[in-house]
């Protein structure tokens, strides 16, 4: 299944630096593992906010939530999530150039 994700993040104000650093640096490393086993498809991030959009994959919902919730950013993240469904004029995913 394929789900469309909006992730905002609530760092605390008195967050230390080097551990906000420190579960940042984490956050992208799992980041990358979950790309490149076919969970993590695309992410785009809204402007001016520690917010983003991501197309994730994953068996069911109860497994996306088991991908979500082991992100380090996870204790302070605002997760929704929306299952998507085929639709009968989707164009498909974008080709590369010349191909």
């Amino acid at each position: 299944m394929e789900f469309l994700v909006n992730i905002r993040i609530g760092w605390p104000e008195d967050m230390d630096p080097d551990r906000k650093e420190a579960v940042s640096t984490a956050e992208r490393a799992h980041a990358a593992e979950l790309a490149a086993a076919g969970h993590l498809v695309r992410m785009w991030r809204v402007p001016g906010r520690t917010e983003n959009w991501g197309l994730w994959r994953a068996a069911d919902p109860t497994e996306l939530h088991a991908i979500i919730s082991s992100l380090p950013v996870w204790p302070w993240m605002d997760v929704t999530v929306h299952a998507l469904a085929a639709h009968p004029v989707d164009p498909g995913p974008p080709r590369a150039a010349g191909a």
